[in-house]
C-alpha cells in the first residue's frame, strides 16, 4: 500500500458513516455503550489522520433521525458521549484551527446539547483549517423536506428554483458535495445519509467495524478512491 502522501488524487471532501460500534462491543461481551465510547475515541484519531492527509472537508455521521428508535438508555448515553467529545474537541479545534459545522436539526435535542453545538460552531467559525461537519440528528430526506419548506416560506419564484438554488437551502449550503463516502461495519447502503449531496460520490464499503477503522484502513479507502474514474455522467472521448 503506498503512503498517503503518494496517493493522488485525494478527495476534497470525505464523509463517513461510522457503523459497527454496537457489534464491536457485543463481540467482546461488552455493553453497546462501551462500543460507542470506543467509537468516539476513534473519531478523534480519524479526524487527526485526515488532517495529516490535508483533506479539507470531513463529515462524520454520528446520529441519524432514525436513531431515536433505539433504546432510551442508549440514546441518552450517546448524548452524554457527544457532550464529552464536544468539550474535548474544543482544544483540538483551537490547536488545529478546525471549523466545526453541524448538519442536522437541533430541535428535539436536549437543550444542553443544542447549546454546546451552537457554541462549537460559533467559536470556530473563523478557523481556516479543516471543516469538520458533525451530522447529528440528521436525515437526508428530512433535510430535503426542510429545504423545501424554507423555500416556500421565502416565497421563491418557482421559475428561479434550480439545483443551485436548492443546494443553498440545505444544511451543507457552503460545503462541497462529498467526493468519497465511506461506510464501516459491512452494511452496503447509505442509510439516508447526504441523499442530495451523494449523487456523484464514490462509495467505499468496508467490513471493518468503526472502532477498528484506523490509519491503515483510511489509507486503503483513499488508495481505492484514487483509482476510480469519475466521469460525472460524461464519456471519455474515443
Amino acid at each position: 500500500m503506498p503512503k498517503a502522501s503518494k496517493i493522488k488524487p485525494l478527495p476534497r471532501h470525505v464523509a463517513i458513516i461510522m457503523d459497527g460500534n454496537g457489534r464491536w462491543a457485543q463481540k467482546r461481551g461488552l455493553p453497546r455503550l462501551e462500543g460507542h465510547k470506543q467509537g468516539g475515541l476513534n473519531a478523534r484519531r480519524v479526524v487527526e489522520t485526515f488532517l495529516e492527509y490535508r483533506v479539507p472537508y470531513l463529515t462524520l455521521y454520528a446520529f441519524s433521525t432514525e436513531n431515536w428508535n433505539r433504546p432510551k438508555e442508549e440514546v441518552q448515553g450517546l448524548f452524554r458521549l457527544l457532550e464529552e467529545k464536544l468539550d474535548e474537541g474544543d482544544e483540538v479545534a483551537r490547536e488545529k484551527k478546525i471549523r466545526v459545522r453541524h448538519l442536522g436539526n437541533l430541535e428535539g435535542l436536549p437543550q444542553k446539547i443544542q447549546k454546546r453545538i451552537r457554541e462549537a460552531v460559533e467559536q470556530t467559525k473563523n478557523n481556516t483549517g479543516m471543516t469538520l461537519c458533525l451530522a447529528f440528528n440528521y436525515g437526508g430526506r428530512d433535510e430535503i423536506v426542510q429545504a423545501a419548506r424554507r423555500m416556500v416560506s421565502d416565497k421563491l419564484n418557482v421559475k428561479k428554483i434550480n439545483e443551485t438554488t436548492f443546494s443553498k437551502y440545505l444544511y451543507s449550503e457552503d460545503i462541497p458535495d462529498p467526493d468519497l463516502i465511506i461506510r464501516t461495519g459491512g452494511e452496503m447502503r447509505l442509510s439516508n445519509f447526504l441523499t442530495w449531496q451523494s449523487a456523484y460520490a464514490e462509495i467505499y464499503f468496508t467490513p471493518v467495524l468503526w472502532p477498528d477503522f484506523d490509519k491503515k484502513e483510511i489509507e486503503k479507502a483513499l488508495a481505492t478512491y484514487s483509482k476510480r474514474q469519475r466521469r460525472f455522467g460524461h464519456v471519455e472521448p474515443g
